[in-house]
């Protein structure tokens, strides 16, 4: 049994962009500011979400990001997973 894939760096950016996305709708559905949420998950500027919701310089949310930010915005972590259609 093969379990190899293939994925593509493409997918995985865009991947990452839709998880991005829907951190910053879902924060923004709350009433919370980047600094804001930053701060209630330790951070100590706003550098890591104002980049990882766009993307910006390869930055993502790692599992412990956003497991905080879900705790934060009371929200099941699966929901920054789903099509930006449906978050």
């Amino acid at each position: 049994m093969n379990l190899e894939i293939e994925i593509s760096e493409a997918e995985i950016e865009a991947f990452y962009r839709r998880i991005g996305f829907n951190v910053k709708k879902l924060r923004q559905e709350k009433g919370l500011s980047q600094l804001q949420l930053a701060l209630a998950i330790g951070q100590k500027s706003v550098s890591t979400v104002a980049k990882a919701e766009i993307g910006v310089e390869s930055k993502h949310f790692n599992l412990e990001h956003l497991y905080k930010i879900a705790k934060v915005l009371e929200i099941d972590p699966c929901d920054f997973i789903q099509e930006e259609n449906k978050a």
